[in-house]
This record gives structure tokens, sequence and C-alpha cells, in this order.
């Protein structure tokens, strides 16, 4: 079954209601999506290793070496096996499937210990095309959620010549910490909980003492009908256990309300990215009905996309990790949006 569309580039301002009467057909997607793998996958085949830029990334691959290259990125507290039933659909369909650990996660290390560990977005989306570039890819499909989805996002505005589309988990990510350093009101402030502890002190101590029982804890906010099992956790858990991870993970909220600073190398990029610059390569976003996680409505974002854009919303208790949790509906939206 192809994925429902629920609205596209041309339909969504002058038919927004169309698209609200459709979603409910989202519930066939899910339980579609779910069923045609129930087993699941368990593991990648032996990860691989490139130095590139600042790092040398640890990245899982599969499909064929001359087929188009799909990207897959991961966000935070997930790391690679979000896409562990999502590769094999993809490779069985011709790509070629990158997915690497981002920095501070998994086997992916800094190069030099002098590197600042540094996660604001625009070094996080640098990483990736001195990835691209390391691995000798010129274009590709990128599908991502959370840190992930934000890095896709800057990649196709800036870069759109190296993306040949786009599928992104809660539409456009693109942050701008002055704006985001303004006070919310009271629902927005509750919903953003650990970003506020993680600027404290306290925050960073605690979350570096004890991220596998910080991170489940997030798992089940943000995926609240997601009945994942131990094993699946902790398989992805080990991958908080890199050395730098801590200090990425806080860095980066706090980068993000403009209580740390960014690295200068990075200023020209974050100043393009602060016009919350528009996306124009063939793009699809997704959402599911139960994502727990602090995310804009579609209606906020369709028009920060000018080129073929469909919007997808898929039911059945789907959160906020929707690769993991709806594979099927994820690699079909990887493999349709450069048709669009």
């Amino acid at each position: 079954m192809n994925p429902i569309t629920t609205s596209s580039r041309r339909s969504f301002l002058g038919h927004a209601a169309l698209g609200l009467a459709l979603a409910p057909m989202g519930s066939l997607l899910a339980s579609s999506a779910r069923a045609a793998n129930p087993a699941g996958a368990t593991s990648f085949g032996p990860l691989k290793q490139i130095d590139a830029g600042d790092l040398r990334v640890e990245y899982a691959e599969a499909g064929p070496a001359n087929g188009p290259v799909a990207i897959l990125l991961h966000g935070w507290p997930y790391d690679i096996h979000a896409f562990v039933d999502v590769a094999p659909r993809l490779a069985a369909a011709g790509y070629r499937v990158i997915v690497p650990y981002l920095r501070g996660y998994g086997g992916t290390r800094f190069l030099s210990a002098s590197t600042v560990r540094n996660g604001q977005q625009g070094a996080v989306a640098q990483d990736i095309i001195a990835l691209m570039d390391a691995l000798g890819v010129r274009q590709a499909v990128l599908g991502a959620f959370d840190w992930g989805a934000r890095t896709a996002c800057i990649m196709a505005a800036i870069w759109p010549e190296r993306v040949s589309g786009l599928v992104s988990v809660s539409g456009y990510l693109i942050g701008n910490p002055q704006a985001n350093a303004k006070p919310q009101a009271p629902a927005a402030e509750y919903a953003w909980w650990y970003q506020s502890y993680l600027a404290t002190d306290r925050g960073r101590d605690g979350y570096a003492a004890n991220p596998a029982a910080f991170n489940r804890f997030i798992w089940q906010q943000a995926s609240p009908q997601w009945q994942f099992d131990d094993a699946t956790y902790q398989r992805s858990a080990q991958a908080f256990d890199n050395p730098d991870h801590a200090a990425i993970v806080v860095h980066n909220y706090r980068w993000r309300i403009a209580l740390a600073q960014g690295e200068s190398r990075f200023d020209a990029l974050e100043a393009r990215l602060a016009s919350a610059p528009r996306i124009a390569v063939p793009s699809i976003t997704m959402e599911g009905d139960a994502n727990g996680a602090p995310h804009p409505a579609p209606a906020a974002y369709a028009a920060k996309f000018s080129g073929p854009y469909q919007h997808r919303n898929l039911e059945g208790g789907i959160g906020h990790n929707l690769p993991q949790e709806a594979p099927a509906a994820f690699a079909q939206a990887v493999i349709d949006v450069t048709r669009l």
C-alpha cells in the first residue's frame, strides 16, 4: 500500500479542510506499516568508519554500491537503529543506504582532542556534507527525524545541489537561537522541560551521570503509545556511551536558546539559517498522531517548502520516532519523494 498523501504544495493552503478530512485514512497506513514486518530487524551488518571533516564517522551501509544514495539521519535520544527496518526496504528498492552516527553518538569520534564539542545545528549539518564528500557522494535523498530532520532541512536549504529529495518528520525545523531565547507560553515551556533542565549545572551533571535512564524516559514521553521492549531500547542506549555524548547534547540545547556560543567558523552559515530560508528540493513531511515531543503543526511550515511538496499524516499511535514505529511508511516516502 502506498502512503496516503494528505496534502500537496499546490493544494495545502487552499484545501486544508480536505487534508484534515483525509487524515484519518492514515490509520490504515500505520497498521500496514507495522504489519509489513512484524518481527523486525535486530541489527545492521558490520559497521564502517571513515574520516570526514572533524570526525571519524561510524556508519551502517546497505544496498548496491552503484545505486542512488539515501542518507538516513537520527536524532536525540536515538541512534542508527531507528532505521534498522527502513534500510532493508530501501536496499531492496535499489538504494545505497548510508546511516551515520551523528557526532556524540555510537562509534563516531572527533579526530582531535582540541576540537570544540559543539552541538550547534550548523556544525552537525556540515558533518554530513563532509561525510558525503569523503564517501564521494555527489547527491543523496535524505530521510530524517528530530536532530536529523533539522540537519536534513539545513542541507536542503543551503546545499540544494547535494539533495535530490527530503523526507522530514515534523517538517521544517531550522532554528534561530535569538528567536528561541524569547519566553514561550506556559504549555510550550512545559513541553520543553528537558531543555530548561539541561540549561542548568544540575541538569548537565544529572544527564552525564545517567543518560540511559534519562533517555528512556524521553522515549516514553515522545512516543507514549509505542510499546518498545527492553532489548530494543538497550540496543540504542549503547550509542550514548560515546565519550562526547553528554557534552554535545548539553551544548546543543543551550545553544538553541542562546545560552551557549557556537563557533565563529559557522557564523556565516548560521546567519543564513536565521533568515529561515525556503526549501526548494522535492520534499515530503510526515507526522504521527501520537507524537509526544514538541513539534509544529503542518500548516505552520507548509509555506517554507517552495518546490514539489506533500505532507503525510500517520494515525494508529505513531509517535516521535516515526521511522522505527512505522518503517514501511517512512521507507515509501523516501522512495516517493524524488518522483513528486
